[in-house]
């Protein structure tokens, strides 16, 4: 199957470009025709986005579930109401975004007074804490280790709260597979042709989901794993990324412990990808990176706060930053209520890290964050960064146009012999840019094949 697109905008020129069996094959004027004319009226004509962290098994269950953020719910009787409202599926309530601004901290008791009966699992915004009531901890109550990930009370009773317990949490919920085909065509309709998904400890269970939903092509997306081993992620099909290292913001690893965990992803011929959000995380990663040495690939996940005094460190390292400047935008009442005070002005830093030397990709962190990437690019390039950290849009664009294997690497481009992987868009560059918005999206080819 060929594709013949008329007068698209490709680097700036005006031009035709031909694709056959799934990559570009010329680009020149007065191309002799395809089995397919697309007229793309100057349209720019894109490589296609690639999302550099994501969570797209948390993605496709956030889209099944009730959300219960600042933005949709109001005080203690508002959690009450939409949890009451709120469909049980296989027997469970499950709900998404809360903070703290809404009612207070939650723990089994609250929930109990609000929902007595059913169980309910409650996620924090931020993806690592859930909160269940009594009734759904009597349902897993024989998934409940020792570790600290459990909260216990005085008396040693579990509070409900259980911090970065997915994979031991899945195996006693009801098996429903998540729709990861409504997550694909999202994405699609995006202009978002591949994913990584920085899912940390990704089991066999979730590669195998993600595997059947790619090649039945409920994901078209193509997809790398960073939580995932080298042997599961390229059996399903998937390319495998640095290690994703996740650190525990309530219970950091010690120093020696941090190094032994980058030794043996170097053992295995891998950079890491270390979760970031405290000032406290990026500094024993740096510490242990030069311990260590770093590796081409090193990435550092969110770098939430970076203090001023550690980036010419970081741009010594070599560590590329995957940052998601719309949490900025988004969260913006939460941090000025939840982070100190000497860390605010240090909050995603972006163009002060590239003035410094070190190489930033914009990501999205979905469900945690938009899945929209042009929302990210005009937050990137507004004012929600604040006048000292704002990048072009042009910036920002570039770091979903890198490669999936080096987002601090050289943009991609549409030329011969690239897979044809494209977005092509309504107007042209400068004009999307100038006010980036997912609806100069005109449609969406993946491998050669439209999928939006």
């Amino acid at each position: 199957m060929s594709v013949l697109f008329r007068d698209a905008e490709v680097g700036g020129k005006r031009l035709d470009v031909r694709i056959a069996d799934g990559v570009v094959t010329h680009l020149g004027n007065g191309l002799p025709p395809a089995d397919e004319t697309v007229d793309a009226a100057g349209g720019a004509l894109l490589p296609g986005l690639h999302d550099h962290h994501v969570h797209l098994l948390a993605l496709a269950a956030a889209r099944a579930s009730v959300a219960v953020g600042s933005e949709h719910v109001d005080g203690l009787d508002g959690l009450a109401r939409v949890l009451r409202q709120a469909p049980v599926r296989n027997g469970w309530v499950r709900a998404t975004g809360y903070h703290e601004s809404v009612a207070g901290d939650l723990d089994r008791d609250v929930l109990d007074r609000v929902m007595p009966d059913v169980p309910v699992r409650v996620q924090h915004r931020g993806g690592a804490l859930w909160i269940l009531n009594s009734a759904a901890l009597r349902t897993i109550e024989g998934f409940l280790d020792e570790t600290a990930d459990v909260e216990r009370d005085a008396s040693g009773r579990p509070t409900g709260r259980l911090w970065r317990y997915d994979a031991r949490l899945r195996p006693a919920l009801p098996s429903a597979p998540p729709d990861l085909g409504t997550v694909g065509r999202e994405l699609a309709a995006l202009g978002v042709t591949g994913v990584t998904d920085a899912t940390p400890d990704l089991d066999d269970a979730g590669v195998e989901l993600l595997a059947r939903a790619h090649v039945g092509g409920l994901l078209p997306q193509r997809v790398t794993l960073l939580g995932a081993s080298v042997a599961a992620a390229t059996s399903a099909g998937f390319d495998a990324g640095p290690r994703k290292l996740m650190l525990r913001d309530h219970d950091l690893p010690t120093y020696d412990v941090l190094v032994a965990m980058i030794r043996r992803a170097r053992n295995e011929q891998r950079p890491v990808a270390v979760h970031c959000v405290t000032r406290e995380s990026l500094i024993l990663t740096l510490a242990a990176l030069d311990e260590v040495g770093a590796a081409t690939g090193d990435r550092i996940e969110h770098a939430s706060v970076v203090p001023p005094e550690v980036m010419a460190w970081m741009a010594r390292l070599g560590v590329v930053v995957v940052t998601q400047p719309d949490l900025v935008r988004s969260r913006e009442d939460q941090y000025r209520s939840d982070v100190a005070t000497d860390d605010l002005p240090h909050l995603y830093p972006y163009a002060s890290l590239l003035e410094a030397g070190v190489e930033v990709c914009a990501s999205s962190d979905a469900p945690y964050g938009t899945i929209d990437p042009w929302q990210v690019i005009a937050t990137a390039s507004g004012r929600a960064l604040g006048i000292h950290e704002r990048v072009s849009a042009a910036i920002a664009l570039d770091g979903y146009l890198r490669p999936p294997s080096s987002p601090g690497g050289q943009a991609r481009r549409v030329l011969p012999g690239t897979p044809a992987d494209l977005v092509l868009l309504d107007r042209p560059l400068r004009e999307a840019l100038a006010a980036p918005h997912a609806r100069h999206v005109a449609a969406t080819w993946i491998g050669g094949r439209l999928v939006t």
